[in-house]
């Protein structure tokens, strides 16, 4: 027997992993990554830089330009995704109108912009000038009568169908990750799973010109949650171009945290709310720098946005109030045919909105006219009050308001609104498009509350000795304000939707600019969230992460139950024994054979199979990146050749190959916990540290492993539910 270190004549033999080779490091697709090993892994890149910049004034330049990375990064986030959807802006209101319509002077105009330019337009007449003119009177000549009305129809209902048909034949064919809200997906990213090419360039330009087509087609849904999900996409690519970024997955989710809160900011005009959007919704690792990040983005992208100014009035949204997050079907007949369920669902929609008024306008129109207090210059049907200066006032604190034609009419036209709204959002979302889920509801909540604040109101006129309404009134003011029930009721709705708090009424708060109804908000919020619960702990997002199977651990979640950490690990009573690695008794056939008949992530390294003592972990895709490289760069390494995991080769065989050292690749702490450690704070330790598996010890003994899809699925066991349902590591 030798010592293997003799047969090179050197000290130092094929320990070719001192220095890096590629791909090392990186994770295979659909599983998660291990976030104290990121961590671990940018605290010595910054020890390294920080100590080369005390070498030279180059080395410290690159340590200053590597500090200020992240900012630029933030910078560039903010500046692509504002300019992204001040462009999708615009051209949904071009290509909303130009389903009614089309501008003579310039075909590019939408409706609003087109009346702008004529001098032709009078203020009573402001929705009218004859540069744009509808279908009918560009086709036939006719405004008015019977055929008018059916060509017009027809004509809305062929550009609604042809703009949802372009949009699921792009997603279907370039980018199938493009559909949906994109925000449970997101959600569940920035808690460390990869799902590579999710937030890739295809899906950032898929996404993008398709949102414009859907938003544009009519159907029930909105652009906040795409929006979140085109920020990210900007996020994604712009860390790619810094190392820092790039080779770190956990440092890549800081940006992709910021890049949510820009999305966010652009998507509702709230750079604050997006910011804590992030915080309470999305982000799953959100440090303090973080936070001054997300917010620079945030502003970045807002500023951004107001330059381009797409409504034309300076504001950031159209009273835009619309979040996302699908629901998403497996198993419906139609839903195996994705381009002809959405035919089939956008032709029921544009059929039956088009004779409505309010389904008709998009819904961020309809939202700003519900959100609307009456001026004297208002021309909706829902400002038809009857204000007649002779008329006797029953009591002179309350305004001379009854309710007008025009406002009765109004009443149930938004009654079947409202129950048309609720039923085509069930069916849109799960559709392979770009969907969101914020403007349906906020809409859904708009006109109920709308239609409540109106009833509030003439019951107030009508009744002003009821006790309830005797101390409302001020002299010259308005006892009942139906916008601001409307404001109210979209908030709760949306909140019960998503389960948003704090976030939800600082959007609201940024978006309208009412400051003095924070505390309406709030209690909407608040009782919203509550009556959800009762029905269900899960919000949309939760429940579109667990019908996807996606290990997306809560920290909401509580876990009470009194089981062991024994009673969860692998191998359990009656399975094979776990697959481990013996520190300098394997052959590299030994374990290519291993990996090739398993499918786990990594595998334990103990000293031998006899002892079971842990001397650490070694993952699966670095062991096979380890083997294809020292069979590609260095000489002697065959399928006989032994790996060994120690500092020192073992002595082999004067005529034995050469070894294989793989220490470096090897994690000597890996996190453990004793079989007798309750599983609650098991599940704790998985949440506050990220970790992608635990190894179950007793006195220094291996006797099993815990990862986080065992965890997931033990915690679904305890609640009743299927653990079948979680289905990616």
């Amino acid at each position: 027997m030798v010592n293997a270190g003799a047969m090179s004549g050197s000290g130092n033999l094929m320990d070719f992993l001192d220095e890096p080779f590629p791909d090392v490091g990186t994770y295979e697709d659909f599983h998660t990554i291990d976030w104290l090993r990121e961590k671990s892994r940018d605290t010595d890149r910054h020890r390294k830089i920080t100590s080369k910049s005390k070498e030279s004034l180059w080395e410290f330049i690159k340590s200053l330009l590597d500090a200020w990375s992240g900012w630029v990064v933030m910078l560039l986030i903010g500046l692509l995704a504002g300019t992204l959807a001040g462009v999708i802006d615009l051209a949904v209101d071009w290509m909303t109108d130009l389903k009614e319509g089309v501008c003579l002077s310039a075909f590019w105009y939408s409706h609003e912009q087109c009346c702008w330019t004529s001098n032709e337009t009078t203020f009573e007449d402001r929705d009218k000038c004859p540069l744009w003119q509808k279908w009918s009177e560009l086709l036939v000549n006719r405004s008015e009568g019977a055929s008018a009305y059916i060509l017009n129809y027809l004509m809305y209902i062929l550009w609604a169908l042809l703009f949802a048909f372009l949009a699921v034949s792009l997603v279907r064919v370039f980018a199938p990750y493009a559909c949906g809200s994109g925000i449970p997906e997101i959600k569940t990213i920035l808690s460390g799973f990869i799902i590579r090419g999710y937030l890739g360039k295809w899906t950032l330009l898929i996404k993008t010109v398709t949102l414009v087509l859907v938003v544009s087609s009519g159907l029930s849904l909105g652009k906040e949650g795409p929006l979140v999900h085109v920020a990210c996409c900007c996020g994604n690519f712009f860390s790619s171009l810094f190392s820092k970024y790039s080779k770190n997955e956990g440092k890549r989710r800081e940006v992709l945290s910021a890049a949510a809160a820009a999305g966010v900011s652009v998507a509702f005009g709230a750079p604050i709310g997006g910011v804590l959007f992030s915080l309470e919704e999305v982000s799953y690792y959100f440090p303090l720098k973080t936070l001054w990040r997300s917010f620079f983005a945030a502003l970045v992208a807002a500023f951004t946005l107001r330059s381009i100014n797409p409504f034309g009035n300076s504001r950031l949204v159209l009273f835009y109030v619309e979040y996302h997050t699908p629901w998403r079907r497996k198993t419906t007949r139609l839903g195996k045919y994705p381009v002809l369920e959405v035919i089939v669902v956008t032709a029921i929609t544009a059929i039956i909105a088009y004779p409505n008024p309010y389904t008709r306008q998009s819904t961020s129109e309809l939202i700003s006219e519900l959100f609307n207090d009456c001026g004297a210059l208002e021309s909706s049907q829902l400002c038809d009050y009857i204000n007649d200066p002779n008329m006797t006032r029953p009591v002179d604190d309350i305004p001379d308001r009854p309710a007008g034609v025009g406002v009765y009419t109004a009443m149930w036209q938004l009654a079947l609104a409202l129950i048309f709204k609720i039923v085509v959002t069930i069916f849109t979302f799960g559709m392979k498009i770009p969907s969101g889920l914020f403007i349906p509801s906020m809409a859904v909540g708009a006109m109920a509350g709308r239609m409540v604040g109106i009833g509030v109101e003439q019951l107030a006129y009508h009744h002003h000795d009821w006790i309830i309404f005797r101390n409302w009134c001020r002299p010259g003011a308005d006892c009942v304000t139906p916008g601001l029930y409307a404001m109210v009721g979209a908030a709760a709705c949306l909140g019960g939707v998503t389960r948003m708090t704090v976030s939800l009424v600082v959007i609201m708060f940024e978006l309208t600019g009412g400051l003095e109804y924070i505390v309406p908000l709030m209690a909407a919020a608040v009782t919203s969230k509550w009556v959800a619960d009762a029905f269900g702990k899960e919000g949309i997002y939760e429940a579109h992460i667990h019908l996807n199977g996606y290990p997306f651990l809560d920290v909401k979640d509580e876990f009470t139950h009194r089981t062991l950490a024994t009673d969860v690990m692998r191998p359990r009573r009656g399975e094979p024994p776990l697959s481990v690695l013996t520190q300098d008794s394997m052959t590299v056939e030994d374990v290519e054979t291993l990996i090739k008949e398993t499918d786990y992530n990594g595998f334990p390294v103990v000293v031998s199979r006899d002892s079971e003592r842990l001397i650490g972990f070694a993952q699966r895709r670095e062991l096979i990146l380890a083997i294809k490289n020292a069979r590609q760069r260095q000489e002697g390494i065959v399928s006989n050749s032994i790996m060994y995991f120690t500092e020192e080769p073992p002595e082999l065989p004067a005529n034995s190959p050469h070894p294989l050292k793989l220490r470096r690749i090897l994690n000597l702490s890996p996190f453990t916990v004793t079989d007798h450690t309750p599983m609650e704070t098991v599940v704790d330790i998985f949440r506050k540290l990220g970790l992608r598996q635990c190894l179950v010890t007793r006195s220094g003994r291996l006797l099993g492993i815990i990862t986080k899809k065992d965890v997931l699925r033990h915690m679904a066991q305890m609640a009743n539910q299927d653990p079948e349902s979680i289905m990616f590591n």
